[in-house]
C-alpha cells in the first residue's frame, strides 16, 4: 500500500524519533510509506491534494490532533497513533476534544503506548472502535563507538577530570510541558556543596520564547549546562558515559529517552507522573520523585549507593528486553495496517 504518514517531526523529539521507527516497520513489510510533517499543512483540503498526488490508499497519525485532524473526511482509512500531549494536555480543551473526539469516530484503529494513556483516552471519548490497543515502543540504541567524552565535556565547559564526575542528563526539547528548569536551584545548590555533580539538559531550542527564558536561568545557575541538539548516535554515547538520566516533564506519553538510558545501562531518575511510573517502578528500574528536594535526596542516595546503582541498572536492562522488544513492535504494527487494507487477519 502507498501510505500517508502524518507526524510532528521537529528533530531529534520524541515524536519525530517514533515516526522514524514506524516508518521502517512499515516499509519492511513493503508499503510505501509518505512521512509528511503535520505542521507543514494548515487544513484537510491540503491533505485532500497530497493524498491525491500522491495516491495514497490509506493514511496514520501521530498524535490525535496536529495529525488526525488533518485526515478527517478523506475516504480513505486511517489509524491513529497517540502522542502524549494530545491526551495530556490537548484534551483539557473543549474545542480540541471534541475534534479528536470525531477523528477517532473515523479511526480504524488507535494505539496508545501505556495502559494509562489508553483508560485516559477512554474516559475522555466514548470509543467504540474495533482495535484499541495499547503496546510498548520497540527501543534500539546505537551509541557511536567514536565519541569523545573528554571533548563533550570541554564543550559543556565542565573543566574536571571525568573520572571523579556525576553528570546528570536531562534530555529534552525546550517546551514548558518538558519543564526543563523544575530542577534547576536545587541542582545548583547541591553543586555548591559538591563541585563534581552537574546538569546537562540537552535537546533542541522548540519554544524560542520559553528557550530565551532557559538560557537566563541556566546562565546564572552554577553546576547546570545547556547544549544544543546533537544526531542521535552521538547522544546515545552521551546517555552511555553519563551518570544518570533525568526526566522533569509535567507530562509524559513514554519517554523514549528513559527507555533508552534503561537499554544502555544508566540508572533513571523519573518525575513521578504517570506517563513515567508505568515505566519506573521505583526503586526497581529507576527512582521516582515528586518535587526538587526529593530528587536531591535520591540523586546523593545514588550516588552513595553502588549497590542500588547496580540493581537499578540491571532490572532497567530487563525491562526494556522483555516488555519492549522492537521486533514485537515491528510485528505489531505490520498487523495493524492489516486493518487499513480491510483484511481480517490478525
Amino acid at each position: 500500500m502507498r501510505l500517508l504518514f502524518l507526524a510532528v517531526l521537529r528533530p531529534h523529539t520524541g515524536n519525530a524519533v517514533t515516526a522514524q521507527r514506524v516508518r521502517a516497520h512499515l516499509e519492511a513489510a513493503g508499503h510505501v510509506c509518505i512521512l509528511k510533517d503535520a505542521f507543514d499543512f494548515e487544513s484537510p483540503s491540503e491533505i485532500a491534494n497530497l493524498i491525491l498526488a500522491e495516491n495514497c490508499e490509506a493514511a496514520l497519525a501521530l498524535h490525535l490532533y496536529r495529525g488526525g485532524r488533518l485526515l478527517q473526511g478523506h475516504r480513505i482509512p486511517f489509524g491513529v497513533i497517540f502522542g502524549g500531549t494530545d491526551v495530556n494536555e490537548d484534551a483539557n480543551q473543549a474545542e480540541k476534544n471534541t475534534v479528536m473526539g470525531r477523528v477517532l469516530e473515523e479511526a480504524r484503529f488507535a494505539v496508545a503506548f501505556t495502559e494509562s494513556m489508553k483508560e485516559m483516552a477512554q474516559v475522555q471519548w466514548v470509543l467504540n472502535l474495533p482495535f484499541f490497543c495499547f503496546f510498548d515502543p520497540g527501543i534500539a540504541t546505537t551509541p557511536n563507538a567514536a565519541f569523545n567524552w573528554n571533548t563533550f565535556l570541554q564543550r559543556s565547559e565542565i573543566n574536571q577530570s571525568a573520572d571523579n564526575l556525576h553528570i546528570f542528563l536531562l534530555i529534552c526539547g525546550l517546551r514548558q510541558v518538558k519543564d526543563p528548569l523544575y530542577l534547576v536551584d536545587a541542582f545548583s545548590e547541591w553543586h555548591q556543596e559538591e563541585p563534581n555533580v552537574y546538569l546537562v539538559i540537552l535537546g533542541p531550542e522548540v519554544d524560542p520564547v520559553f528557550t530565551r527564558e532557559v538560557k537566563a536561568n541556566v546562565k546564572r545557575a552554577a553546576g547546570v549546562r545547556l547544549i544544543g541538539e546533537m544526531p542521535q548516535e552521538d547522544l546515545h554515547a552521551v546517555v552511555k558515559n553519563c551518570f544518570a538520566v533525568v526526566n522533569s516533564s509535567v507530562s509524559e506519553g513514554m519517554s523514549a529517552a528513559i527507555l533508552e538510558a534503561m537499554d544502555l545501562e544508566v540508572p533513571v531518575l523519573a518525575r513521578n507522573i504517570p506517563g513515567n511510573a508505568a515505566m519506573v517502578k521505583h526503586e526497581v528500574t529507576g527512582l521516582l520523585f515528586s518535587n526538587p528536594q526529593e530528587f536531591v535526596h535520591l540523586a546523593k542516595r545514588l550516588v552513595s549507593d553502588p549497590a542500588l546503582e547496580k540493581e537499578i541498572v540491571v532490572n532497567g536492562k530487563e525491562y526494556v528486553r522483555m516488555y519492549h522488544s522492537w521486533q514485537v513492535e515491528r510485528d505489531t504494527y505490520q498487523q495493524l495496517i492489516r486493518k487499513l487494507e480491510g483484511s481480517t487477519e490478525d
